[in-house]
């Protein structure tokens, strides 16, 4: 999923970079955009918010990058965080909320909510208790139970090892439990 950057030119990359080239931050979006892109879509699964999300990265990652440290990691893995960051932040705002909820009933995520039966009823108002739960929990039961993603896939979309996703998943049930009874 990297891309075609070669060590030694990654480490050039970042010279001009540092450096404020404007010519460098459109090689670093050439070369890191269309990876980037897909993981923002995995996580906010409309492709105009998704854009809009790669922008809002593409910016943040140029005005801080004097924070990114080579020796903590690579360069991708720096922004593959701001921007999977920003994608959840985005799904968490208010104004994200409120949107998908207008949306028309064609467009709306509805994978897994409906049986051959209709309407599934051990769904109804589990996703207004799911906002009692705490974020990191939140962002796990969404992906896993209303998004249809399997544990291995929100592991990989939000980038954490997988036992996060089954500890904070199993967490967040005991949570609902509670919070049902």
């Amino acid at each position: 999923m990297e891309t075609t950057v070669n060590i030694d030119s990654e480490e050039v990359l970042v010279e001009r970079l540092r450096a404020q080239d404007q010519k460098a931050i459109a090689l670093l979006y050439k070369n890191y955009s269309a990876a980037l892109y897909g993981v923002i879509l995995r996580i906010v699964k409309v492709e105009e918010v998704a854009e809009d999300v790669l922008q809002e990265s593409f910016v943040k990652i140029w005005s801080s990058f004097d924070s990114y440290d080579a020796h903590k990691g690579r360069l991708f893995t720096w922004m593959l965080n701001i921007s999977r960051n920003l994608a959840i932040d985005k799904i968490r705002s208010k104004q994200y909320r409120v949107s998908s909820k207008t949306d028309p009933v064609e467009d709306a995520n509805t994978r897994g909510m409906v049986s051959s039966e209709g309407i599934r009823p051990d769904h109804i108002g589990i996703k207004e208790i799911t906002e009692k739960l705490i974020p990191d929990q939140k962002v796990i039961i969404d992906m896993m139970y209303f998004g249809g993603y399997t544990q291995t896939e929100v592991a990989e979309t939000l980038n954490i090892p997988l036992g996060t996703v089954k500890t904070r998943a199993r967490m967040a049930i005991k949570a609902l439990g509670k919070l049902i009874k």
